[in-house]
């Protein structure tokens, strides 16, 4: 535990900032969290942060008293100048690139330099995303090398030691529920599935046995399949 350090992490409501709070939470003195308004289609994980926030304070004291201010910052610029599946009414396919066009250009770099700006402001020296490159969609900006240049471009520019932590990178979705439950029990569990949400098409009709989502969109494929997995390990 490394109660010296001040965090900010990227909670945007779903499954992998949920658990990455709760990792900066078990680990730093002084939590805030940031998320971004980016014109996207699954703007629903927008409404429920503020529930989720408030319901993770009231898992821990420790964690309700390091939690700190949320701040909500309007990147709809993004939306504006992208054309992409997360962003546009249009079908998720897989682009010539190799890409999906559920890949959002920019999107991590744009959120990670706000964040590090709303950081250095606010005398936090941690950032703390759900970037994984183990069991995800392909997103370039996603990787551990891309994390590490940014970190070093950031720190150039700002003439700061902030320092970028990414506790998913090298884990699949199976070890993510497995993460949550170890910082979090299964009340954490419970409130990931029935208050986070991480599907594309912003679908919040039933409650699956992993949470609320379409169940066919890449994320809700990725999170079924994770959820499966780490029950499946349990039984053994």
């Amino acid at each position: 535990m490394t109660l010296s350090n001040k965090a900010l992490v990227l909670f945007s409501g779903g499954q992998d900032s949920a658990t990455c709070l709760a990792w900066a939470l078990n680990r730093y003195a002084r939590v805030e969290t940031i998320g971004f308004d980016y014109g996207q289609r699954h703007a629903i994980e927008l409404a429920v942060r503020p529930t989720l926030l408030q319901k993770m304070r009231m898992l821990s004291s420790d964690w309700d008293s390091r939690l700190g201010d949320d701040h909500l910052i309007d990147l709809s610029l993004i939306g504006k100048i992208s054309d992409t599946a997360l962003t546009s009414d249009v079908a998720i396919a897989m682009q010539e690139n190799g890409l999906p066009n559920t890949f959002v250009p920019g999107r991590n770099l744009l959120f990670l330099t706000v964040a590090a700006t709303v950081a250095y402001r606010r005398g936090l020296d941690v950032l703390v995303g759900g970037m994984c490159e183990t069991d995800f969609s392909g997103y370039p900006d996603c990787r551990d090398d891309t994390i590490k240049a940014l970190q070093v471009a950031l720190n150039l520019g700002m003439a700061t030691r902030l320092k970028l932590e990414t506790p998913l990178m090298w884990i699949d979705k199976a070890a993510t529920w497995r993460l949550a439950q170890d910082l979090g029990g299964q009340a954490l569990i419970d409130l990931i599935r029935a208050e986070s949400h991480t599907c594309y098409l912003g679908e919040r009709g039933a409650l699956h046995d992993w949470g609320y989502g379409c169940g066919s969109c890449p994320a809700c494929e990725l999170r079924a399949r994770g959820y499966r997995e780490f029950i499946g390990a349990q039984g053994k």
